[in-house]
Parts: structure tokens; C-alpha cells; sequence
């Protein structure tokens, strides 16, 4: 016997312009997410400037809608390329959450990526210091280059 769990999933009404750059982040961050980690990070740092950081309502909003647009990005094990999609639809609106990947902080190992804005991990389980982050992008500090 198996049974299948899946993220809830929003089904409000979203405007067209909307729903066609969700699904232009989902279809940019499928082959992304194939990448190998040190360039997958290359990648999300270079995206990253310019842009002003997200704050956790358009975070959560990004989220609902890749979760709406995508059946399969709703499944506990399509973390990777849902938190990849959610970063990519925040910078095609100007803005950047913390792209994080790492490992539970307790056993049993399990990795998993996410995203975060204003500290706290948006639509996650668990608490942040619940996991141990190995990778992390944050918004581009102009101050720093």
C-alpha cells in the first residue's frame, strides 16, 4: 500500500500576465535544477542582482502561484525545481527571496531546498533550524562587489 502526498494547492484566479511568466520561471528552472550544484548556484548569484529583496508576502504569492500552475511541483520530492521556480518568477518581478538548499539538521538525512524571505522559510515545514544550510543565495549586496 502507498500513499501519495501533496502539497495543498491554490486555485484562485490569477491575471494572464501572471500565469504566463509562472509558467516561463517553471519551464526556465526544469533545466536548471539538472544542474550541478556549484553551477546551479553560479547561476542563481548572477540572476540575483540588481534585484531588491522579497519580502515574505511576495514570496508566499510567487509560491501559490507555481504551486497552481504546476501539478507536479506540488509533491514533496519536486522541492528542488519548485523552490528554483519561485526564485525565477520573484526576479522576473524585480525581487529576490534566499534561494537555500541543505540537510535536516537531525537523523534521518534528507536533503531539501527551499526559499526564505524576511528570515523565515515560506510555506515549509518545520523551523529553520531544523535543517543545516550547505548553499545559499541571497539578495546581490551591491556593497560587496
Amino acid at each position: 500500500m502507498s500513499i501519495d502526498v501533496a502539497l495543498d494547492r491554490d486555485r484562485t484566479g490569477r491575471p494572464l500576465r501572471l500565469r504566463l511568466l509562472t509558467r516561463l520561471a517553471i519551464c526556465a528552472a526544469r533545466p536548471l535544477a539538472l544542474l550541478k550544484p556549484h553551477l546551479l548556484t553560479r547561476v542563481l548569484t548572477r540572476l540575483s542582482r540588481g534585484a531588491a529583496p522579497a519580502s515574505s508576502a511576495q514570496v508566499h504569492a510567487a509560491r501559490g502561484s507555481v504551486l497552481a500552475a504546476s501539478l507536479s511541483l506540488n509533491g514533496l520530492r519536486s522541492c528542488l525545481p519548485r523552490s528554483v521556480s519561485i526564485t525565477l518568477l520573484c526576479r522576473l518581478q524585480g525581487v529576490w527571496p534566499t534561494w537555500c538548499v541543505g540537510v535536516r539538521a537531525a537523523p534521518p538525512f534528507a536533503a531539501h531546498a527551499w526559499v526564505e524571505a524576511d528570515g523565515e522559510m515560506i510555506g515549509e515545514r518545520g523551523r529553520p533550524e531544523s535543517f543545516a544550510r550547505l548553499i545559499a543565495v541571497s539578495p546581490f549586496d551591491r556593497t560587496k562587489s
